[in-house]
C-alpha cells in the first residue's frame, strides 16, 4: 500500500508538502499540486481514515445509545438517523441497553473509547435509574425522552399538543366516554400526553373519570392489560386514547380476545404513527410525530454541537399531525 513517503519520493517534494496538497491546507503552487496529484493518482494513494482521525481528532462516527427497541418507533427514527448520517457522510454506531444500567455504562465506555464525535440518546424504558449520574465528556443531543437530567441539546415532540388534539378527535366523533391508556408515568412524555388529554375533556366540559385513567407501559403487553382493565369495567368507555401504537396494537388484541369490534364496539386511537398502524384491520386512526424529521433534525444538531456552531443548549420541539384511518367510531351523544 503507497504512503505519503512513496508518493514524495516520486514527485520530489517532501512529505509535508504532500500532506498539505491532499488535506488542502496550506497553499501549494499549482504546478507542484498537479505533480503531487498525477502521482497520488498513479499509486491509487487513499489516506487513512485512522491516522487522519488522530491527525485532526475526528473521527467522522456518531454514537446513538438506544435503550429499547421494541418499540417500532425507535427503529423508525433509527432509520432516520441513519440516512442523514450517511448524507453528512458520517458513519453510526448503533448500541442498545434493553433497560440495563450494566449494559449502558458498558455501551458508553465503548463508545468513548472508539472516540465517537458525538452521542445521540434516545431512551424508552423509565426502569433505569433517574439518580444515575452520567459523565459523558461528548457532544449529546437528547431524542424523544431520556431518564435523567444531561447539559445536551434536546429535540421533542409537543406531547401535550398531540395527546389534546388525539383526545378532541374523539369528542368530536361525539364520545364522551373516552379512557386512556398511558405509558409509564416517569416519564415526560408519557405525563404530558396525559395532560392534553385531560386539557381536551376539561375545555368540552366532560368530567374527567380516574376508573378510566390506566396507567401501564409503552409496549404491546401494555395494551393488552390496560384495554383489559378497562374492559373489566361495568361502566366501560366508547372510545380509548392509547398513549403509543404500541398500546394500541395490544389494545386491539384485547379487544378481540373479548369477542368486541373495532370500531363498532369501541373506538381507539393511537400514537406515533408507526409503519405498523396502516395495516391493523382496521387501520388505525393515530397522532404522527414527524420520525423522519426527528432523525434529520438530531444529526444536524449533533453536527452543529460537534463543530461548535452552538453556544447555549436548545430546546427544539416538534408539532405532532393527525392521522384518520377507520378505527374511530361517530356515534350520537344521545346513543352512549
Amino acid at each position: 500500500m503507497a504512503t505519503m513517503k512513496d508518493i514524495a519520493r516520486l514527485a520530489q517534494v517532501s512529505t509535508s508538502t504532500v500532506s498539505h496538497v491532499i488535506n488542502n491546507s496550506r497553499f501549494v503552487s499549482e504546478e507542484i499540486r498537479e505533480k503531487v496529484q498525477r502521482v497520488v493518482k498513479e499509486l491509487n494513494y487513499t489516506p487513512s481514515a485512522l491516522a487522519r482521525s488522530l491527525k485532526i481528532n475526528e473521527t467522522k462516527t456518531i454514537g446513538m445509545l438506544v435503550t429499547a427497541t421494541s418499540n417500532p418507533f425507535f427503529a423508525e427514527v433509527m432509520a432516520g438517523v441513519e440516512q442523514y448520517c450517511q448524507q453528512h457522510q458520517y458513519n453510526l454506531i448503533i448500541a442498545t441497553t434493553n433497560g440495563d444500567s450494566e449494559r449502558l455504562q458498558h455501551h458508553l465506555q465503548m463508545l468513548i473509547q472508539r472516540k465517537v464525535d458525538g452521542l445521540l440518546l434516545m431512551c424508552g424504558d423509565a426502569r433505569l435509574n433517574s439518580a444515575e449520574s452520567l459523565n459523558i465528556p461528548l457532544p449529546l443531543v437528547v431524542v424523544d425522552w431520556w431518564f435523567t437530567e444531561l447539559n445536551a441539546d434536546k429535540i421533542f415532540e409537543n406531547s401535550i399538543s398531540g395527546g389534546y388534539l388525539a383526545t378532541k378527535t374523539l369528542i368530536e366523533a361525539g364520545h364522551s366516554k373516552i379512557g386512556i391508556i398511558t405509558g409509564n408515568l416517569k416519564k415526560s412524555l408519557a405525563q404530558n400526553r396525559l395532560k392534553g388529554y385531560k386539557q381536551a375533556l376539561t375545555e368540552a366540559n366532560i368530567p374527567i373519570n380516574l376508573n378510566w385513567i390506566i396507567e401501564s407501559h409503552f409496549d404491546f403487553a401494555g395494551g393488552i392489560s390496560g384495554m383489559n382493565a378497562l374492559l373489566a369495567q361495568k361502566d366501560k368507555p366508547t372510545a380509548v386514547f392509547a398513549c403509543s401504537d404500541t398500546i394500541a396494537v395490544g389494545a386491539y388484541q384485547a379487544v378481540w380476545q373479548h369477542g368486541l369490534n373495532i370500531p363498532k364496539d369501541i373506538s381507539i386511537i393511537g400514537y406515533d404513527d408507526i409503519e405498523l398502524a396502516k395495516y391493523l384491520s382496521p387501520p388505525l386512526s393515530t397522532i404522527s410525530q414527524p420520525k423522519s424529521e426527528l432523525g434529520k433534525l438530531a444529526v444536524e444538531t449533533l453536527l452543529k454541537r460537534i463543530r461548535s456552531e452552538s453556544i447555549e443548549f436548545q430546546t427544539i420541539m416538534l408539532e405532532p399531525e393527525l392521522v384518520l384511518r377507520n378505527s374511530i367510531r361517530h356515534i350520537n351523544k344521545n346513543a352512549e
